[in-house]
């Protein structure tokens, strides 16, 4: 057993754009998880909550007004590399989101690998 260092990367995407996400970030990074490669977790469809602010170029709604989403929350790991996790982010993540502002959590982590690499 190992323990290893990684960056647990959350985001939150419209249902219908998930797989376009996971595509975009699969051309940057393998999302390897021990023996696995393509690894990823999602939760239920729930809703995400948003009022664009004067100025906002938004895919979905209207400035001023709020706006209410189906939304469903994307969660993958990383190895601990800062060089890769800015590649991810502006390689993958980003141009591949429909939000002109994704929100992106990034959290250092730790995973244990009952096979290491």
């Amino acid at each position: 057993m190992v323990i290893a260092p990684v960056y647990r990367i959350t985001t939150f995407v419209p249902p219908d754009r998930l797989e376009a996400l996971l595509a975009g970030i699969g051309k940057v990074v393998p999302l390897r998880y021990g023996h696995y490669d393509l690894a990823a977790w999602w939760s239920a469809e729930g809703v995400e909550q948003y009022r664009p602010l004067p100025g906002s170029n938004p895919t979905s709604g209207v400035a001023g007004q709020v706006s209410r989403v189906a939304s469903i929350r994307l969660e993958f790991v990383i190895p601990r590399d800062p060089v890769l996790l800015n590649s991810v982010v502006a390689s993958g993540l980003v141009p591949n989101h429909p939000w002109e502002e994704p929100a992106i959590f990034v959290d250092e982590s730790s995973i244990i690998l009952s096979h290491p690499r």
